[in-house]
């Protein structure tokens, strides 16, 4: 493993037991693509030979027909919209936002419309979209989605999300076989998914992909699908797409990354993350007011996780309370903590370096143990929290 160079600029040295999380730095870099990246930065690259061979490497990965690299899914999803109310036509790529009396709505099923960071809809409307809610957050039924294209309908977006409601939805190809019959592009958002061939094969005109997620490449999205459309999404680059744009280390990164997913060893990393579970599992066990077990992945992602449930009657500290004591102090551990309101968050071993997971088992026995021994029950006000944290967005982070 390269040198630690977090010391070197006094930033803290975080364990991520949370997964695939932008704000973590999303992964762990493949050592192709590191290797890649630190070769091709010192030279010179004509740019669009890149992208022909990053479209031949998603293309051959994927099953679909062409692909493009961006600097995020979040801008895939942006590109792809814009190419679906565009097209070829150059001044209009060159006009956007504004999108005169082009098709423009953009449909989206209402559980669908996710926050990642950023809400899904602003990147419809970033290129002109106009947001169309399908159905209700509970429940969206197909004739909800038919009747809601029009003749202005360009692109209909469908969420693979752990964020999504994940019950009451229409499914991927009853979404698409509606959409495609009246000749609405299909967009797939699947930024952290490890298939890389399903939601093609049900019927979506272009999937959308994190590449420095699941795929452990650099900072980048990924496009794949069709190839006029895809094309269509590359020239979006002479007009919104023109700040979106992802530099050679990226492009090649991705290509890297994408190489190296082929020959992955993916038995061999489930054993690893398994014998992690075990290590966090065998630490839990017992401990009064725990409650840890297994649980699968949400999407169908071939991953595990471990939800740690906290009774704070005994336990004598809250999930909200424990998540925040363990991602303090010398050995900062972060967990996937978006569900402690519910008294439970979740550990994931998909990013941890090697020993890693008994660095993780330790402390969380220190702060359990520190718990117990507390006077009083540690409790703060989780909706406070909230506001505090609220607050703590507008705050320059110096």
């Amino acid at each position: 493993m390269t040198q630690d160079i977090r010391a070197d600029y006094g930033l803290r040295p975080v364990i991520n037991a949370s997964g695939t999380m932008t704000s973590l730095g999303a992964s762990i870099v493949v050592p192709a693509a590191v290797d890649a990246i630190t070769r091709l930065l010192p030279q010179f690259v004509e740019i669009g030979d890149l992208h022909k061979l990053a479209s031949r490497t998603i293309a051959e990965l994927t099953g679909g027909e062409a692909g493009f690299v961006t600097a995020s899914c979040s801008a895939a999803i942006s590109l792809a919209v814009a190419a679906a109310i565009t097209g070829d036509n150059l001044l209009a790529i060159e006009r956007l936002p504004d999108t005169g009396m082009l098709k423009n709505e953009v449909l989206i099923q209402s559980g669908h419309m996710v926050g990642y960071g950023a809400p899904v809809e602003q990147a419809i409307r970033m290129a002109g979209g106009k947001v169309i809610p399908v159905g209700q957050a509970t429940k969206a039924n197909a004739y909800q989605l038919e009747l809601s294209i029009t003749d202005k309908t360009a692109a209909a977006v469908f969420v693979v999300s752990h964020h999504v409601v994940d019950y009451g939805q229409i499914p991927l190809t009853t979404f698409a076989r509606i959409c495609r019959a009246k000749g609405v592009k299909v967009i797939v958002d699947a930024a952290s998914e490890y298939d890389f061939r399903k939601f093609l094969s049900e019927g979506a005109d272009v999937v959308l992909y994190s590449g420095h997620k699941f795929l452990g490449g650099p900072t980048s999205g990924i496009c794949a699908g069709e190839k006029t459309f895809i094309r269509d999404i590359y020239l979006q680059n002479r007009g919104i797409g023109r700040g979106m744009k992802v530099g050679k280390e990226g492009i090649i990164g991705v290509i890297a990354a994408l190489e190296a997913w082929k020959t992955r060893d993916h038995e061999g990393i489930r054993k690893r993350e398994q014998a992690a579970l075990d290590v966090w599992v065998e630490a839990l066990a017992g401990r009064p007011g725990v409650d840890a077990v297994i649980v699968p992945d949400p999407t169908d992602n071939p991953l595990d996780r471990i939800k740690v449930t906290i009774d704070p009657e005994v336990a004598r500290i809250t999930a909200w309370d424990l998540a925040s004591a363990l991602a303090s102090g010398d050995r900062p551990v972060v967990v996937r903590d978006h569900e402690t309101e519910h008294g439970h968050f979740f550990l994931d071993p998909c990013n941890l370096h090697p020993g890693e997971e008994h660095v993780v088992a330790a402390r969380l026995v220190e702060e359990l143990e520190r718990a117990l021994r507390s006077n009083e029950q540690i409790r703060t006000d989780l909706h406070q929290r909230w506001l505090d944290d609220e607050a703590a967005i507008l705050n320059w982070p110096d």
